[in-house]
Parts: C-alpha cells; sequence; structure tokens
C-alpha cells in the first residue's frame, strides 16, 4: 500500500480513536493485561477534556504508581511510600487554584499510608485519590497486601490469607466514605469498555469537584495483578469478577457528601 492509499484511509473523517494529547510517547512499562495502563488513559483523557493540563499537578509515590510521570505530560511530584495525600495536601493550599491528584496502589494508600489517607480524607482537603486497587503488592513481588482477600495466596501467604492469623482485608474505601471530610467515594474498575467508561466519568467528577471546595473526591479501581497472581490476563480479569468484586462491589458509596449505600 502506498503513502497516498494509506493517507487516503486514515482521514480525520474517519478517525475513530487517537491517543490522549496528555499521553507521552514513552512505551508503558505495565504488565500486559494489567489495568494500570487503562487509568492512566482515561486521567489523561479528562484532563486533556476538561483543558486542565497546565493546571493540573499530579503525586504518585512508591510502587507501579510512581511510573506515572513516564507517561502523562503533566507536573508530577513523586511523594516518599504513602505520603502522597499528605504532600497533595501541601501542594492544594499553597496552589488552591491548581488541580491535585494522588495516583496510588493498595500496598501504598491502605498500608504504609493509612495514616495519611485517613487524615487527609477526615479534615477534607480539596483534592482528588485515585486507589488502584489489586488486592497486593505488585511491584515489590507479590505480597500479602491490606487488601488480600481471605484464602488468596501471595509471595507472603502462600497457604492463603488466614484471617486467624492475618486478620481481615481491608475496606479501606468503605472507611474514608464515613469521614465528614470526603465529598465523594466511589468504587470502579476498568477491565470492560463499559466499565472503563464509568470510571472515566467518576474520575472527571472528582476533579471537577475540586471547584466546588467539599472535600475529598476518593475513586477506587479495583484491577487485577495478572503476574502477582499468575494467571493469564483474561483468567486475571475473570478471577476478579468472581473474588474482588462480591467483596469489593461495584458502585458509588458516597455522592455529594452523602451516603449512598
Amino acid at each position: 500500500m502506498t503513502q497516498e492509499e494509506l493517507n487516503n484511509i486514515i482521514k480525520p473523517e474517519n478517525l475513530v480513536y487517537e491517543k490522549s494529547k496528555i499521553m507521552t510517547n514513552n512505551t508503558l512499562s505495565f504488565c500486559p493485561g494489567c489495568g494500570h495502563g487503562t487509568a492512566h488513559r482515561i486521567i489523561a483523557e479528562v484532563i486533556e477534556e476538561m483543558g486542565i493540563q497546565e493546571q493540573t499537578i499530579g503525586i504518585s509515590p512508591v510502587g507501579c504508581s510512581v511510573l506515572m510521570y513516564n507517561f502523562l505530560d503533566i507536573d508530577m511530584q513523586q511523594a516518599a511510600h504513602g505520603r502522597a495525600p499528605a504532600l497533595a495536601t501541601a501542594i492544594k493550599r499553597l496552589m488552591p487554584e491548581k488541580y491535585v491528584f494522588t495516583y496510588q496502589g493498595d500496598g501504598d494508600l491502605a498500608a504504609i499510608g493509612t495514616a495519611e489517607t485517613i487524615h487527609a480524607c477526615n479534615r477534607g482537603e480539596n483534592i482528588a485519590i485515585i486507589f488502584i486497587n489489586n488486592g497486593i503488592y505488585g511491584m515489590t513481588g507479590g505480597q500479602m497486601a491490606p487488601t488480600t482477600l481471605e484464602g488468596m495466596q501471595t509471595a507472603t501467604s502462600p497457604y492463603g490469607r488466614d484471617l486467624k492469623i492475618m486478620g481481615n482485608p481491608l475496606k479501606i474505601t468503605e472507611m474514608v466514605a464515613m469521614l465528614a471530610g470526603t465529598y465523594s467515594v466511589t468504587r470502579q474498575s476498568v477491565h470492560t469498555a463499559a466499565n472503563v467508561k464509568k470510571a472515566k466519568k467518576a474520575i472527571r467528577v472528582a476533579f471537577e469537584n475540586q471547584k466546588l471546595e467539599k472535600g475529598v473526591s476518593f475513586v477506587e479501581i479495583v484491577s487485577n495483578c495478572n503476574s502477582g497472581w499468575k494467571l493469564s490476563a483474561p483468567a486475571a480479569n475473570k478471577w476478579m469478577e468472581e473474588n474482588m468484586f462480591p467483596f469489593y462491589p461495584l458502585g458509588d458509596i458516597k455522592v455529594e457528601g452523602k451516603l449512598v449505600k
């Protein structure tokens, strides 16, 4: 096929989808099938569609989340492990006109960062928190996380999580929803086109809520970790539907400051 023939096919009127201009040309380094890449894409699309590239500051701490600054062409700040909400608090208070969000995994937000998460939410900081929950420590070798399900095998719970020894999985999203400082709390996923659409809408709401100065907007995205779970991407999505969603049900938990379930 000649270039002229190719150009005749790739016309603006024939274009169905193109990469967001907010995303860099760096190749995504996430494992194939991981939800992080999709989450990155919809965050980029929201920022582009809102026209707030120059006004947005993202904070990513340690773990797979830290790779975000390679892929989004916005101002980014790395935080120490678990401290992203504290850093976001400082940035937002110093520059209240900016759109500030954190992007954190469950090993970060719900483990070493539990205190920062709870207190930022309780204070009602005017930020968005995007929380990727795959029930495991992904980057560091697949260890058990606070969100690991009962009976789930990990590198540090090879026989499955035993509640008598290791305690219960932590539903931190429901916890923050109970705090007066959270304005919007929702749990979504990105494993199907329909769910991606819902998650994107939730992230858009979280960004737009910052104009209202009503407190934290918290978006959990239940995702897979096919590498850590030792499953193929399709099998990991199926396992997530059958095991993660019953314990971490999708949907809105708090809307405009009021609990909905």
